[in-house]
This record gives C-alpha cells, structure tokens and sequence, in this order.
C-alpha cells in the first residue's frame, strides 16, 4: 500500500509514499487483498464450471454482496452455515447456487490448527506416579466434543498437551484450564507443576520436532533398560 502526498495537476504527476503508510492501514489493505483474491478464485472457478464470464457473475451478484456485507468474502463466509440467506435475494438457477455453495464450502471452510502446551508435573510423595495420572486425567476431562485434549509424556517430569481447534482463541483458553485442573489436583496431592510453553498454535515442523525428540528419547530409554537387563544377568 501508498499513500498520496503530492498531485502536480498541470504536469499530470502524482507522487506516492510507501514510508506514510502506517502499520495499522498497510495490515487493513494486505487484508482486503487477500479477501479479494479469495473471491477472484471463487468468481471464476464458478465462471469456468458454468462456461461464462466471471463479469457476468460479478454483475450477478458479486457486486451487489460488497455494498452488502462490505465485502463479498465477508458474505462468502456467511453462506457456509445459511446459504439461503445470502444468496436467496439473488434468485439464482439452481446449477448455479449449487456449484457456488459447492466452492464455497470447499474454499473457505475453516481450517482445524494444532494447538499445543508443554507442562512439567512433579510429585516426591508416595503416592507420586497415582498422584500425577490422577492429576493428567483431570486435565483430559476438560476437553470437550467439539475440542478433545490429550495430554502425553515427552520425558519426565515433561507432559505435552494437544489439540486441534477452529475456534484459536475459544480453545487457547480452554487449554488454559485444563493447564489450571492439573495444576490444582497435583498441588492437592503434594506435588507441582510448571508451564514450559504456553498453550499457542504450533506448525507443523514444531510438531514434526517434537515427535522427533520423543522418538529419540524412547530409543534411549529403550537402551538404557536394555543395559540394566545385561547387568542384572551377569550378577547371576
């Protein structure tokens, strides 16, 4: 994005600055260009599909669903969950409200993120390996049908929880809680916890880390236990 700063009417020249635009306008215009690229692909994916012309469909009703809704992605979005409602207005032919809700729905249908917290969970009293299943279990019963956690052992004391969300900012602070249910039930049974990482949205190379360093060490501890099954039968 540019700003104008100076306009020369009698040589015809106008100057533009990028270095004017603050952060706040340039995210809003980056925004709005993503949006309509999103509605280009849609308009003529639909425009081939009905062998015309992605102006004809514009005309149609593209147009008219940004003075609506502001933009048309914004309505877009909207006819995921009712159809009906955006695009009732229009009377489009059935063929085309089809292959349009068709794209749509394939398009921009949200997309599930990896969510993930680290955890460590200590307990030196007896009950100390009860107390923190008692404890992990807990947190697990905070998921819900919609956003099941499960929570796994990287290394001890390290417990990784996860989960896939579509609603980021709802199911951040659900994990916060299952985080806090944990915290409470070990703290009642004498033990600890401390967060490590922060519940977040992890990509996949994050992921594909994680699951290599747990591999690894299982193979270590694999070895480890392979070692003191030789010991034991040389004291033999």
């Amino acid at each position: 994005p540019v700003s104008v700063f100076r306009v020369d009417k009698s040589k015809g020249y106008i100057d533009l600055s990028k270095s004017r635009v603050n952060h706040d306008e340039a995210e809003a215009c980056r925004v709005k260009f993503e949006k309509s690229k999103h509605v280009h692909l849609i308009i003529t994916s639909l425009a081939r599909k009905l062998e015309t012309t992605p102006e004809e469909l514009y005309k149609q009703f593209g147009w008219p669903l940004y003075k609506q809704y502001g933009h048309a992605y914004d309505a877009f979005k909207a006819a995921i969950a009712d159809p009906e409602a955006v695009f009732g207005p229009f009377n489009l032919d059935p063929k085309t409200k089809e292959e349009l809700v068709a794209i749509i729905s394939h398009d921009l249908r949200p997309q599930r993120s990896k969510l993930r917290a680290d955890i460590e969970v200590t307990c030196t009293e007896y009950q100390g390996i009860e107390a923190i299943r008692k404890a992990l279990t807990a947190g697990e019963a905070v998921s819900t049908e919609e956003t099941p956690i499960k929570i796994r052992l990287i290394a001890p004391p390290q417990y990784t929880m996860s989960t896939t969300s579509i609603d980021k900012a709802a199911d951040l602070q659900l994990m916060e809680k299952a985080i806090e249910e944990v915290r409470k039930v070990i703290v009642e049974e004498g033990g600890s916890l401390k967060v490590v990482m922060g519940p977040k949205v992890v990509s996949e190379n994050e992921e594909k880390e994680l699951q290599d360093f747990m591999e690894r060490a299982e193979r270590e501890n694999a070895e480890v236990a392979g070692d003191d099954d030789e010991d034991s039968a040389d004291e033999y």
